[in-house]
C-alpha cells in the first residue's frame, strides 16, 4: 500500500511540475510574461548547393552578380537553400561549367550561352546575335515573346533549366593592334571573339581564338592575339587591355545586347518544393535587373577614364566595314540556323520578334538618341 501511494504521489508531482513549467498552473501573469520560451526548431529540409561560373574571381558585376544571387536566395529562403559559389578554375575549368551542371556534379552554373555552341548551335541566340537585339530587346523577347520558352526547350535535353542573368548592354567592338579601315584588314587577324560574331570574323578571313577572361590580357600582350573583345569600358579598364592594344573600336556589332545566364541542374531544381523554386526564379530576375543597371551606371565613367587618363584611341568602325560585316552576319546566322531543327525554330522566332521591336525602336529610341547625341559629345 505504501508503495502504491508513493508511485501515485510521484506521478501527480511530475505532472504538476510539467504544468508549472509550461505556465499552466502556479504561475502569475507577471511570471508568464517573464518565462523563457524554448527555441523554435525548424523541421524544413535545407539544401546545400554549389555554383560554378566562367568568370574570374572578384570580377565586377559578373562574378559579383553570382555571389549576390547566392546571398539573395539564402535570404529569401530563410537559409533553406545555401549556395557556395566558385569562380572559374576554383572547382572546374571555366568552359566545363555547362557539362558539370548537366551531369549533376554541381547544381548551378553561370556563363554566356554562346560558350556552348559546340553542343547545340541554337544556344547562341540566347546570348548575342550580331546586328540583333539590344539588351532591352532581348529582355522583351524572353518575357514578352517566346524567348525564354525556347531557351528552356533548347536546354532540356542537357538536363538544364536556364534563367536570364542580365545584359551587358551594347558591348565595345574590341581592342586592336592594327587599324581596321576595310573588311580586308580582318584577314589573318588572330582575335578572341566567341559566338556568332566569331564565325563572322572567320568568314572575313580572321582566326578565332576562344579564351576565358582570365587569359585574355597575357595573350594580347604576348602577341598570341592581335585583337580581342571582352565586354565594355568597365571590364576592359579593369583587365588593363589599354596597356596591350592601341586602338579601341566601337560599336559592338557582334554583341549588341549580350545576355548572361544562370543554369540549374533540372533534377536538383525540380526536387525543390514549389515555394523554393519560386524564390530562385524571383532572385534570378532581381539580379538580372541589377546586372544591367550596374553596367549602364559604370561604363560611362570607365570610358572617360580610358579616353582622358589612359589616352586610349577611341575609333568608330568605318561605315563600309559595318555594311560588309552585316552582310556576312546574315550569311553566318542563316548557316548556323540550318544546323539543327531547334536552331531553325529559334532563329525564325528571333527574326520575327526583331522586326516587331525594331519598327518601334526606329521611331522611339533611335530617333531620340539621334536628337540628343550632338548635345553630349565624347570628351577627350
Amino acid at each position: 500500500m505504501k508503495r502504491r501511494d508513493f508511485l501515485m504521489n510521484a506521478g501527480l508531482g511530475a505532472a504538476a511540475a510539467a504544468m508549472a513549467t509550461a505556465g499552466v498552473i502556479g504561475c502569475s501573469k507577471k511570471e508568464e510574461e517573464q518565462k523563457v520560451e524554448a527555441p523554435v526548431v525548424s523541421t524544413k529540409k535545407t539544401y546545400n548547393w554549389r555554383m560554378v561560373t566562367t568568370w574570374p574571381p572578384k570580377l565586377p558585376v559578373l562574378q559579383d552578380g553570382c555571389e549576390r544571387l547566392a546571398k539573395r536566395i539564402g535570404e529569401l529562403s530563410d537559409d533553406r537553400i545555401n549556395i557556395q559559389v566558385f569562380a572559374a578554375g576554383e572547382l572546374v575549368p571555366a568552359l566545363e561549367s555547362f557539362q558539370s551542371v548537366s551531369d549533376g556534379t554541381v547544381e548551378v552554373g553561370s556563363g554566356a550561352a554562346y560558350y556552348w555552341a559546340g553542343k547545340e548551335p541554337a544556344v547562341q541566340w540566347f546570348s548575342a546575335v550580331p546586328f540583333g537585339l539590344n539588351g532591352q530587346g532581348m529582355s522583351a523577347w524572353f518575357y514578352g515573346g517566346n524567348g525564354l520558352k525556347l531557351w528552356e526547350e533548347t536546354y532540356a535535353p542537357f538536363n538544364l533549366i536556364p534563367r536570364p542573368a542580365g545584359s551587358t548592354g551594347v558591348q565595345m567592338g574590341g581592342w586592336f593592334n592594327k587599324k581596321i579601315e576595310t573588311i580586308d584588314d580582318f584577314k589573318g587577324l588572330k582575335m578572341r571573339i566567341p559566338g556568332l560574331g566569331g564565325k563572322v570574323l572567320a568568314k572575313a578571313g580572321g582566326t578565332v581564338v576562344l579564351l576565358p577572361g582570365g587569359e585574355i590580357f597575357t595573350s594580347l600582350e604576348r602577341g598570341v592575339l592581335d585583337a580581342t573583345e571582352w565586354v565594355g569600358p568597365l571590364h576592359d579598364l579593369r583587365l588593363g587591355l589599354w596597356q596591350a592594344a592601341k586602338y579601341y573600336y566601337y560599336p559592338g556589332w557582334h554583341e549588341p545586347g549580350t545576355y548572361l545566364e544562370y543554369f540549374f541542374n533540372k533534377k536538383a531544381y525540380e526536387s525543390l518544393p514549389k515555394d523554393l523554386q519560386h524564390i530562385i526564379d524571383a532572385a534570378c530576375t532581381e539580379t538580372e535587373h541589377w546586372v544591367l543597371a550596374q553596367f549602364e551606371a559604370r561604363n560611362g565613367e570607365a570610358l572617360q577614364t580610358l579616353i582622358n587618363e589612359k589616352k586610349s584611341q577611341l575609333i568608330q568602325f568605318p561605315e563600309q566595314v559595318m555594311i560588309d560585316l552585316k552582310k556576312m552576319s546574315d550569311e553566318v546566322v542563316a548557316e548556323e540556323a540550318a544546323k539543327s531543327a531547334i536552331a531553325t525554330k529559334v532563329n525564325d522566332d528571333f527574326k520575327n520578334f526583331q522586326k516587331i521591336v525594331g519598327t518601334w525602336g526606329s521611331v522611339s529610341e533611335t530617333a531620340y538618341y539621334n536628337t540628343i547625341q550632338p548635345k553630349f559629345p565624347l570628351k577627350g
